[in-house]
């Protein structure tokens, strides 16, 4: 995946859900994730015209965050052919 520009990294919400929200373009899409300060959560959604191996992003988090504790969900979307 190859970032488009810089990301765009933004301090907000209120209560328990206050935290950077992150949002990075990429050449076939986009990243966003949204840390939450109080509870130390983690929200990511990458999301990828280009096919990609979910075992890669996970290691990446692995590796950057040491989680004790993660649940995904991968999804294939096809775009319809008309």
């Amino acid at each position: 995946m190859v970032a488009y520009g810089e990301p765009q990294i933004v301090m907000f919400g209120t209560g328990n859900k206050k935290g950077y929200t992150l949002v990075q373009l990429i050449e076939t899409s986009n990243i966003t994730a949204h840390f939450v300060e109080e509870t130390n959560d983690l929200y990511l959604d990458v999301f990828s015209c280009k096919p990609f191996y979910p075992v890669d992003v996970m290691d990446v988090i692995k590796n950057s965050f040491d989680p004790k504790h993660s649940e995904t969900k991968f999804i294939v979307r096809q775009a319809r052919l008309q």
